[in-house]
């Protein structure tokens, strides 16, 4: 759940994510429609910010167990589990980072359609195969290509679930690739 906490106390939420991990890298990160334990995760959350007065934007990685949140780790600062909402949200968790520091209002954290971020681990996919995919926006860190390392990212979108998987899965075939 990436959050983030205004000057003056407000607090916004960004729809609950569910995070696939490979080998301890988080992979695949999907921004959920109605998740039943959303209203729990955002609970715990605004009780940290609100105690910690803090500032700025704060994820948090739950484990669900037993129909119940665990927290495994929260950070303080933008997440690479939030990335997808720089396409996929009103705004984006960089831009509320921002407005938070500056004390701007904070803005909306409203899904634009379903979206998901899928990292490029170790090397990126054929940028023209990953940019003819349809509503794919393609991120590439710059950064030498090397085993484990995270060197871009998609952010796929779509009007529904079931598109926004079989979309998911193209790319993951040129992963494969």
């Amino acid at each position: 759940l990436v959050t983030v906490r205004g000057r003056v106390g407000e607090v916004a939420c960004y729809p609950l994510v569910h995070n696939t991990h490979e080998s301890g890298i988080l992979r695949l990160s999907v921004a959920s429609s109605d998740h039943p334990l959303e209203a729990l995760a955002e609970d715990y959350a605004r009780r940290v910010l609100e105690q910690l007065h803090y500032v700025g934007v704060l994820a948090f990685e739950f484990i669900e167990v037993e129909g119940g949140l665990k927290a495994n780790e929260i950070a303080p600062r933008v997440h690479n589990s939030g990335h997808w909402t720089i396409e996929g949200a009103e705004c984006s968790q960089f831009e509320n980072h921002l407005r938070a520091v500056a004390g701007l209002p904070l803005g909306s954290t409203a899904k634009v359609g379903e979206s998901a971020m899928v990292n490029f681990i170790g090397s990126v996919p054929p940028v023209a195969a990953v940019t003819a995919l349809e509503d794919c926006h393609l991120h590439h860190y710059g950064k030498a290509f090397k085993a484990g390392r995270k060197v871009g990212h998609a952010t796929l979108r779509s009007a529904d679930a079931a598109t926004l998987q079989t979309r998911i899965a193209a790319l993951e075939a040129l992963i494969q690739d």
